[in-house]
């Protein structure tokens, strides 16, 4: 293995912010544009993958050593990771996910998948080295092996889990031995992401959808499922919950949290007690619209959890979509979840050094799979904040929604913490209701929403929202698919 940049670093230096820059489009065989995955910081080393570049970088002090993923096959590579495969234990990051080694476009400018692997590299920062410890493609023209998504360290037995869900062939959960480079499957329902919990490591079923939970136990692997009734019964607002592609989990007060487009859901798997099964908090729940958690991670931070709703996190076929937020940054921690920041097309990684906060965020999506670009599409970076941000006020927020695709389901799940003024602008095209849930994330949670009634008539109706608590999410009475809604919080 070669570096691509040789430098001689002082393993004393922590890494220098000043460091980070901004990655304008570059060399990407892919669908639009990657972003910047797997931010970690371990033991001095500053780790994050430059996706669809395929370059994995390395940072100590002001010294900084990219990866070109040589190990798996030739060059040009694309990939990477876009799921945040990534974990640190002792003395080692261990990333994952999906390498073109070499990318091939034809010359009708279509991506072919032969030499697409997944993978599992190892980083020793003592030896200051990478290898690579597990790859595997099928070498099919349009199919592949499922993707590391997640990757998870088991202390018990030096092992790594990992999560595959996005392809075709090879899905599920699988244990993956550092010393010998030997994957085990436990698990054939794919699952895309994963966290610890309790005594198991805990994954979706579903593939990219949230359909239900799958535990495993972390000394003897035993796996045990549970579905997830996706009926009002679960939600606390009382509406259904649609198919729905998962971001990430984490777990905070004893209960496993999985953050899904529309939402969250929130409990305890492990217990049979009726007040810690499974509930559905709608989050930025914006039918005809992509906000969603997809491809954020989730960063245990402060005794509570932080994640991104990304605006456009992928348009997974989609031409053209609507925007109607600015992507956020959110802390959990019941029961409430509070805005944090408010940023451009989407948010990719997160994670911490001392005092401050680092985001990644790109200004492209991943596009179809028709539009293969030669280029990466988009301007990526790593913006630093301070971390005391998670205990200021939000930043105002205005959203703008078309109600075409509401109908009289459910949508919104606002959250309203730290905000003194909140109001909503409806241009109705009929004389109309609009229904109100107010509700929050405590443990054990209420038993239902708190419900208000506002009227609307034809024209523009203003509504005052600032008696409304907690979080908040709507339904109109009748359709009205011409009807625009403003909503603005300061």
């Amino acid at each position: 293995m070669v570096w691509v940049i040789e430098k001689t670093w002082a393993r004393s230096c922590a890494p220098r912010l000043k460091s980070l820059w901004r990655f304008t489009p570059g060399l990407g065989p892919e669908w639009g544009s990657g972003g910047i995955f797997g931010l970690r910081y371990h033991k001095g080393v500053l780790y994050f993958n430059l996706a669809f570049e395929a370059r994995a970088h390395f940072i100590r002090g002001d010294d900084v050593k990219v990866y070109d993923y040589s190990l798996i096959g030739p060059s040009p590579a694309s990939g990477g990771d876009t799921y945040n495969a990534v974990c640190a234990a002792d003395d080692r990051i261990y990333f994952g996910g999906w390498v073109h080694a070499p990318a091939v476009i034809s010359k009708d400018g279509v991506l072919h998948f032969h030499n697409k692997y997944s993978h599992v590299h190892c980083y020793d920062l003592n030896d200051d080295k990478v290898s690579l410890l597990w790859k595997e493609g099928i070498g099919h023209k349009m199919e592949w092996a499922g993707e590391v998504s997640e990757v998870i360290y088991n202390a018990l037995n030096q092992e790594l889990l990992l999560a595959r869900a996005d392809g075709h062939k090879n899905l599920g959960i699988f244990n993956l031995s550092p010393s010998n480079g030997q994957a085990k499957q436990l698990s054939e329902a794919p699952g895309l992401h994963g966290t610890l919990f309790m005594d198991h490591a805990v994954f979706n079923t579903g593939g990219v959808f949230m359909d239900g939970i799958q535990m495993i136990g972390l000394s003897d692997y035993a796996v045990k499922k549970t579905g997830l009734d996706l009926s009002g019964g679960i939600s606390l607002d009382g509406g259904p919950v649609a198919a729905t592609f998962v971001g990430s989990m984490s777990s905070t007060a004893g209960r496993l949290f999985s953050f899904v487009r529309g939402g969250l859901f929130f409990g305890d798997p492990l217990s049979s007690a009726e007040e810690d099964r499974m509930r559905f908090v709608r989050l930025f729940d914006f039918p005809g619209y992509q906000c969603s958690p997809y491809r954020a991670n989730s960063l245990p931070i402060g005794g509570g959890i932080m994640t991104a709703y990304s605006s456009l996190p992928d348009l997974l076929g989609y031409e053209h979509q609507p925007i109607a937020m600015p992507s956020l940054l959110v802390y959990v921690t019941p029961p409430s979840i509070r805005v944090i920041g408010a940023f451009g097309c989407r948010i990719t990684s997160l994670e911490t050094i001392s005092s401050d906060l680092l985001v990644a965020a790109n200004t492209m999506p991943n596009v179809s799979n028709y539009r293969t670009t030669v280029l990466d599409t988009g301007h990526r970076d790593i913006m630093s904040m301070r971390l005391d941000v998670i205990n200021k006020r939000p930043p105002p927020l205005d959203l703008t929604l078309s109600a075409r695709e509401f109908g009289t389901s459910h949508w919104g799940g606002i959250p309203l913490y730290g905000y003194r003024e909140a109001s909503m602008v409806v241009q109705s095209n009929r004389d109309n209701s609009i229904e109100s849930f107010e509700y929050d994330l405590s443990v054990p949670p209420a038993s239902a929403a708190w419900k208000e009634s506002f009227k609307l008539t034809r024209g523009r109706t203003k509504l005052d929202l600032s008696s409304l608590r907690g979080i908040v999410s709507f339904r109109l009475s009748r359709p009205d698919p011409l009807a625009r809604i403003s909503i603005r919080l300061a």
